[in-house]
């Protein structure tokens, strides 16, 4: 599993300077409003559309370098980054450009290999896109760079939070769209009816536990329409227990919907590298938060979880080791890793959802 194993990052809008942050299997954000969970989930993003050749657009989509660097170009002259992945890494330097843009002063690999030790192929200067996916074709060290390329390109930043009219989720799909669950699950139809031919049994254990939290929910019903083009178009509609009639997806809640949609992400059975979801508790029935950890802990046996929560139910459901606190200090965002045997005296009397309560674990608001 290419998992990340720590992750430096500077002059990344709130996110100052943050070295070597270990990030586990089970990573859980905790922070107040503002703190930088929500700029550290972007940095995902980022990263993402970067490594694909889309760092251009990205930029200009939030608005110009300025709203990227840290209180803008004025204040932080570069944005740099180093991801590692075991022996594996991958290294960044952007500074802004006078269009507003990013531009590469740096882009490395990193290997730490059991013979030559650590060598750094450098991928160049001065571009403006990533030079990463060129060098899995061709390079010298493609090897490295497909490992690096490979586990990036595999994140997954989930965003449920649109249940309006409008959602991708409630209209029709291409029955095709689906080798992977789009970050907006506007593919979910297509996805669960590949799970539906492919994977019965996740199919089945899926239905299974969106029935926990909706009990009146029997199933999906997943019929393709065909068009004249002869493509195949398929939308989320289900069924209650007992009847056989098809309704659509506007007839469930905004929280049922947003459920389903987490529990498909977090029980698909070839998981992306990394799961990142911001405050999926949104919306959730307290007993489907309880269920939502759970789902949570079993995806992390299986692949790498990072989740930011303002949720106290949802924060009971792990361990402090689990925990990394956002505060924000002088300005910008501080990332600390929490150790169970720092609070063993207190979790003999309270919980975890008590003790950030009572800010005894940080990422409270302070004034």
């Amino acid at each position: 599993m290419s998992a990340i194993h720590t992750l430096s990052i500077s002059g990344f809008r709130s996110i100052r300077k943050m070295e070597n942050l270990e990030l586990r299997n089970l990573n859980v954000l905790i922070g107040a409003n503002g703190s930088g969970k929500s700029n550290f989930v972007s940095y995902f993003r980022m990263l993402s559309e970067l490594v694909e050749g889309r760092l251009q657009v990205w930029v200009a989509k939030q608005g110009g370098a300025d709203r990227v660097l840290s209180y803008g170009v004025k204040e932080t002259s570069a944005l740099t980054t180093s991801v590692r992945f075991g022996n594996n890494g991958y290294d960044i330097a952007l500074e802004p450009t006078v269009d507003d843009g990013l531009i590469f002063t740096s882009e490395m690999l990193y290997f730490n290999g059991p013979y030559h030790g650590v060598t750094r192929p450098n991928l160049g200067a001065g571009h403006a896109e990533s030079n990463l996916k060129k060098e899995t074709e061709r390079g010298f060290s493609k090897k490295v760079a497909s490992y690096c390329y490979s586990a990036i390109s595999n994140w997954k930043v989930y965003h449920f939070h649109d249940t309006s009219d409008t959602a991708g989720v409630k209209s029709q799909c291409a029955v095709h769209d689906n080798a992977f669950l789009r970050m907006d699950a506007s593919n979910l139809a297509a996805f669960l009816l590949k799970l539906q031919d492919e994977a019965p049994t996740v199919y089945s254990q899926i239905r299974k536990t969106v029935r926990l939290a909706i009990p009146f929910f029997d199933d999906f019903v997943l019929k393709p329409t065909t068009l004249a083009s002869e493509e195949q178009l398929v939308r989320l509609l289900w069924k209650q227990e007992g009847s056989d009639y098809a309704l659509w997806p506007s007839q469930l809640s905004d929280g049922s919907l947003r459920f389903i949609c987490l529990v498909t992400a977090l029980m698909q059975p070839n998981p992306p590298t990394t799961i990142i979801i911001d405050e999926p508790e949104l919306g959730l029935h307290p007993y489907a938060i309880t269920l939502l950890g759970a789902l949570i802990r079993s995806a992390a046996t299986r692949t790498q979880v990072i989740v930011s929560t303002q949720s106290v139910a949802l924060l009971n459901e792990f361990e402090v080791d689990d925990l990394i606190v956002v505060d924000r200090e002088n300005g910008g965002s501080v990332f600390k890793r929490l150790e169970e045997s720092q609070f063993t005296a207190w979790l003999e009397d309270y919980t975890i959802g008590e003790l950030w309560q009572k800010n005894i674990l940080g990422g409270r608001p302070t004034r």
